[in-house]
């Protein structure tokens, strides 16, 4: 079996994977010392840009346009950048075993790979109906969206079904932002989830019954409380139904499954600390074992903020985790001491004509404020949650990017709330204040 020598891995071709390689080049890297791993076929890009941009009919997103780093506003790294750098872009490859202790990972084609210094990055994977023995759940047109390839095969079913019937499985992310673009590309579109209201984990009944009208006046059918059971496909084993717990039946030609995800840490079972779901770090991204450090979905760390420890799904978190492991990496190398990791968490989304974002902790009391009315021609609203008396988190639809920017630092610094019913009247006004 071939054997090939790194100083540093990266296990993930993801988006922490480009802003490592990123922050490696800024730090000082000789060629030959960085590789990337990745099962995907292509260099790290912009993973939110496959549910907010690639399925516009008009003016969709492609590659070249979102590799990494443009989602921060930074330099597109594109393939031949990292031939530049001297960093190896290993794509196509899965490891199918990680020897943590002779610092080893070992592909599914058997070459061998050997590290100094490993940062895992290996991401999320999606939840499948058919891991719960879903009748039909692997019928054709049945999509997950999580890699580009997925993105694709959504556009060609797209292209082939004009016109038809689609059915979003889940009222999350993925579910609201795939039932906006399905719409605008002129599907028939029904949500389905069996929670109460959209978006639980992190929307409060108030904001989520503005996003279920706004959605219903656009024609989006919805249909909470029930799941799917089962799937009927054709004689060519497409799908033609979805069929629900409650007995109600859905013709669908395209069915997008949103409902949620895992972190993929299996390679690592046995060999790493874990909490929470994920692999246990410490505020510089290093694991229960010198020089692996874990970064981005998978690693649960030290929330600073809220002091606990935590782990998040967020591009954002996966960016700044990323250059903080490097940081570290160097930082010991050299015997010079950085900061610990200070998380504001931090989540947003864009549909249709919408776009919101949150910082902070969504526990606690709620106030919520402005115009959430879904048949407003301006509509701007927001939440606060106050706990012990201090707002912990705020959300904010249709902000400016100097509200935006406001609603962050009151996330941050967290100020005393006197009076709920008067924070409820003062809406922006209040952090405007802080």
């Amino acid at each position: 079996m071939a054997e090939r020598h790194f100083k540093y891995v990266i296990l993930g071709g993801g988006v922490a994977a480009g802003y490592a390689a990123r922050e490696f080049a800024k730090l000082g890297l000789n060629p030959g010392e960085l590789a990337i791993i990745s099962k995907e076929a292509v260099a790290p890009y912009e993973r939110p840009a496959l549910s907010k941009g690639y399925l516009f009919p008009q003016g969709a997103a492609r590659l070249p346009g979102f590799y990494v780093c443009v989602g921060s506003g930074g330099e597109r790294l594109l393939p031949e950048w990292y031939t530049e750098k001297g960093i190896e872009l290993i794509l196509g490859t899965e490891i199918e075993k990680a020897d943590l202790g002779s610092k080893s990972l070992i592909s599914t084609a058997g070459e061998i790979f050997k590290y100094d210094t490993l940062i895992i990055s290996t991401g999320s994977t999606v939840v499948k109906l058919s891991d719960f023995g879903v009748q039909g759940a692997d019928a054709k047109n049945i999509f997950y969206l999580r890699e580009i390839e997925d993105a694709d095969n959504l556009v060609a079913a797209i292209q082939a079904k004009k016109d038809g019937k689609a059915v979003i499985v889940g009222g999350g992310y993925i579910g609201l932002e795939l039932g906006a673009a399905l719409k605008v590309n002129n599907l028939d579109v029904t949500m389905v989830y069996p929670e109460p209201w959209c978006m639980p984990r992190l929307f409060t009944a108030g904001i989520a019954a503005f996003y279920e009208g706004y959605y219903a006046n656009k024609g989006i059918k919805i249909v909470k409380g029930t799941v799917a059971v089962g799937f009927d496909s054709d004689t060519n084993g497409e799908v033609t139904a979805v069929r629900l717990k409650d007995g109600r039946v859905l013709e669908a030609d395209i069915v997008v499954v949103g409902v949620g995800g895992r972190p993929l840490i299996s390679l690592f079972k046995g060999q790493l600390e874990e909490e929470k779901g994920g692999i246990k770090t410490d505020s510089f991204f290093r694991t229960s074992i010198p020089d692996v450090y874990a970064v981005g979905d998978v690693a649960t760390f030290p929330l600073k903020l809220f002091g606990e420890q935590r782990r998040v799904e967020h591009v954002d978190h996966a960016r700044k985790s990323a250059e903080q492991a490097v940081k570290a990496i160097r930082s010991a190398e050299q015997d010079a001491p950085i900061e610990e990791y200070d998380y504001l968490p931090y989540f947003y989304s864009r549909a249709f004509d919408l776009s919101w974002q949150f910082y902070g902790d969504n526990v606690g009391d709620t106030v919520l404020f402005g115009d959430n009315d879904p048949t407003s021609t301006s509509p701007k609203f927001g939440t606060y949650w106050i706990k012990d008396g201090k707002v912990v988190g705020v959300f904010l639809e249709h902000g400016t990017p100097e509200e935006n920017s406001l609603i962050a630092k009151v996330a941050r610094l967290q100020p005393a709330v006197q009076d709920i019913q008067q924070l409820e009247k003062q809406g922006l006004a209040f952090a405007s204040d802080i």
